[in-house]
């Protein structure tokens, strides 16, 4: 297996120096963006790069910083490139993404649907999906706000990507003792209180084996303030293409 991560950005929903927090991953020779917020686009073209290689796109909740960028996303594969890409999200959601985010802008046609401008694949929570050749995704609902749906993902089985969540330490010691996660992705508020994401405050209060395994992102402008002050746990940065190791999942940059 050969998987290489690169954020769009790593930045907070308010973040202006770092981009939203999106991720594009390579394997099997194809690319899946994890999630599409409104600097995507930005993102994209800064890293000299287009919409039209992007084989697929995986949504984890429905916020401007991680859909806000579907429009342009849309509009751009339809009427520049002539296709549909693959869009994987969770069968909770997909109403949601249409008739209260999508629809107005994307309202051209007679009654279009998000099957209009995607080849839409919903996924049940728990279920694994081959998403690109060699890359296995299975979403796992996590809390962020309340009564509101949000998934985080388990990636090839050992590589856990938060999708925005609160500070649940019981589930990341499930998730590393009992599922044999090597590897996590964790969005991290730099300041308490951790009211919808976790805070670095709370994730130092988990043990030397987690946080080893840990990379921090989603996290705001004044990160380095933070630089050497997060234990064992490190920074994620943006527009850095890394290469995940097939065997152990430890983390490289290129």
């Amino acid at each position: 297996m050969d998987l290489n991560v690169q954020m769009l950005g790593t930045g907070s929903a308010f973040a202006k120096a770092n981009y939203n927090n999106n991720a594009m991953i390579t394997a099997g020779g194809q690319t899946l963006l994890i999630d599409c917020g409104i600097t995507a686009p930005l993102a994209l073209h800064e890293l000299g790069r287009t919409f039209n290689e992007i084989d697929a796109v995986l949504l984890t909740h429905i916020h401007a910083d991680h859909i806000g960028g579907l429009e342009e996303f849309a509009f751009q594969m339809k009427f520049i490139y002539g296709r549909k890409p693959r869009l994987y999200i969770a069968d909770t959601l997909v109403e949601q993404l249409w008739e209260c985010s999508l629809k107005g802008g994307l309202y051209q046609d007679e009654n279009p649907t998000l099957a209009s401008y995607f080849d839409v694949y919903p996924i049940a929570e728990g279920t694994s999906v081959e998403v690109l050749p060699e890359l296995r995704i299975k979403l796992l609902a996590t809390a962020h706000i309340p009564n509101k749906p949000n998934y985080s993902l388990i990636i090839n089985d050992h590589f856990f990507y938060s999708g925005d969540t609160v500070f649940n330490q019981d589930l990341l010691h499930s998730l590393v003792q009992e599922q044999q996660v090597r590897l996590i992705f964790h969005d991290c508020q730099l300041h308490p209180p951790g009211i919808v994401h976790a805070c670095l405050s709370q994730l130092l209060t988990l043990p030397a084996s987690i946080q080893e395994l840990t990379y921090l992102m989603h996290y705001g402008d004044d990160k380095p303030e933070f630089v050497g002050r997060t234990g064992l746990m490190r920074f994620i940065d943006q527009h850095v293409v890394y290469h995940i190791d097939p065997l152990n999942f430890t983390v490289n940059p290129l």
